[in-house]
């Protein structure tokens, strides 16, 4: 966890002055699909064990909860941002260009994802190659780049099943995609050597903008029905897989975990997805999940800090807590992230 000081302008002292006189006393979260069903959890508790009102959670993706968190301070904004990967640069200047002068970012555990189809369909052994060549718009062929021509996935790798490729996998605002794209996408892509020839057709004046170039071009998918993006959350993925029995999606392990009456998963690099296999990290497509919190608002919405608090606590957050049991990977370090949530705001 890291608590982050941004200097605040003029217009943003005030505005933070305006926030002594909220009236809301509810706390409003948004953000990550893939945090949502923690924080709801965390939310149901904390309103029956505390003499607070239970905090509002909404999803709608990690950007766009950050985006709804950096619009500035103030009883219209919302006091937290789940998010399923780690907040931007940009984001973070959005933030002060606003007035959300400090931030505390509060990573609450780790989370894998997952490859799953169909419970009574084929069965699938991936590796990071097959998802890019089977997605991607356009691959290289003999040295030449093609769009894709590929319609089943033996066609992408011979040992995997004659069946149809039909990809359902988050759309661009969730944080889940990105970390689709970097440690599948574009980790195929890298693996079969098409990132090379990306990389020397690639324009740019510096090395930098030529590999940001070359990665662009490795991660731009198919267009053609062969791979639909899901702009809600998991619950439509998994509506797609029951009308589209041939389709594999994209879920979170603790949504995959609650659903396996109903899907199969697949191994990823020859691993079984499972806490075990993320904690060890073993299994290569796992990822930290956070929350932030608008430190300005933590003396005025009631029960804000005690909320995060709370959520972080050993009996929450801990490898024995209901959180655990949903299928989040405890942090190692959860008593650090404690000390500094309990700081914030000081």
């Amino acid at each position: 966890m890291t608590f982050m000081k941004l200097t605040a302008s003029a217009a943003a002292i005030i505005a933070v002055s305006a926030t002594a006189s909220f009236a809301r006393e509810q706390i409003q979260v948004a953000g990550s699909s893939t945090v949502l069903p923690y924080a709801a959890i965390v939310a149901e508790a904390f309103g029956e064990n505390f003499d607070f009102p239970t905090p509002v959670v909404e999803s709608g993706g990690s950007s766009a909860g950050l985006k709804r968190f950096c619009e500035g301070v103030g009883e219209g904004t919302i006091d937290i941002a789940n998010a399923s990967r780690a907040m931007k640069d940009s984001e973070r200047t959005e933030c002060i260009f606003n007035g959300v002068e400090e931030i505390v970012e509060v990573r609450i555990g780790y989370d894998g994802i997952v490859f799953a189809s169909d419970i009574n369909g084929n069965s699938f052994e991936f590796q990071p190659r097959d998802w890019y060549l089977g997605l991607s718009a356009q691959i290289v062929v003999d040295g030449a780049l093609v769009d894709n021509p590929y319609t089943m996935w033996n066609e992408v790798n011979p040992d995997l099943p004659a069946q149809e490729i039909q990809a359902f996998i988050p759309g661009t605002k969730h944080g889940t995609r990105e970390v689709f794209e970097d440690k599948v996408i574009l980790a195929g892509c890298e693996t079969i050597g098409d990132y090379d020839v990306y990389l020397a057709a690639a324009e740019g004046d510096t090395d930098k903008a030529r590999g940001k170039a070359a990665e662009k071009a490795c991660i731009a998918l198919r267009t053609d029905g062969r791979s639909v993006d899901i702009d809600g959350d998991y619950t439509e993925t998994l509506a797609r897989i029951v009308s589209t029995p041939h389709g594999i999606g994209i879920f979170g392990l603790a949504f995959y975990e609650n659903n396996t009456s109903l899907l199969q998963v697949a191994p990823m690099g020859g691993i079984v997805p499972s806490t075990e296999s993320i904690a060890t990290g073993e299994y290569p497509v796992s990822r930290p999940l956070y929350f932030y919190i608008k430190a300005a608002h933590i003396d005025v919405i009631p029960g804000l800090k005690e909320y995060a608090e709370f959520f972080v606590s050993d009996e929450i957050a801990g490898p024995d807590g209901p959180l655990a049991e949903y299928g989040l990977v405890s942090d190692p370090e959860l008593a650090d992230t404690q000390s500094a949530v309990s700081a914030a705001g000081q």
